[in-house]
């Protein structure tokens, strides 16, 4: 097997795992939001918030340590785990409103998860596997703090930096 052949072998494989941790993600949280909407007639924001915090939890714990296994990214735990935050936040938002959206125009929740599955399945594939868990460890280190966020100048430095442009800390 050449080199680019295994390369090729490894993603098929983690692909493969990330779609199976992904529907465990999809079904649990599909299950629990149409309890909590159908069953005991929470609001869309409730139901979809709740059952999405829940599939968050399962997915974190199985693409983490199973998916996109690393033991680089274990010193790089914050960041790893700042970075799933963010990119979750920004699926739920975007998820909410794709199925507020469909629902609109007539199309059930029950039938937007599905359409919104379809997006998520390749857009957080990538962002997971290049950016939230890299193979080559953490490229990029969050250096965010409240005071970034709050005063941040529009010409200034951003939160993330190459960890490799950065100065060797002294020990």
């Amino acid at each position: 097997m050449t080199a680019e052949t295994k390369q090729q072998h490894k993603t098929l494989i983690q692909f493969a795992e990330y779609m199976v941790s992904g529907g465990v993600y999809f079904w649990s949280g599909y299950a629990l939001f149409a309890y909590l909407w159908s069953g005991l007639h929470w609001s869309l924001w409730w139901a979809t918030i709740t059952s999405n915090v829940f599939g968050w939890t399962v997915n974190y714990i199985l693409q983490r340590f199973w998916v996109f296994n690393n033991s680089a990214l274990k010193v790089h735990k914050t960041q790893v785990t700042a970075r799933y935050a963010f990119i979750t936040l920004v699926d739920f938002v975007l998820n909410y409103f794709i199925l507020y959206g469909l629902r609109q125009i007539g199309i059930t929740p029950y039938i937007g998860q599905f359409a919104s599955a379809g997006f998520f399945t390749i857009w957080n594939y990538l962002w997971y596997r290049f950016w939230v868990f890299p193979e080559k460890g953490a490229h990029l280190e969050l250096r965010a703090t409240l005071a970034r966020v709050f005063i941040h100048r529009a010409h200034g430095h951003g939160a993330y930096v190459r960890s490799d442009a950065r100065p060797p800390r002294a020990r």
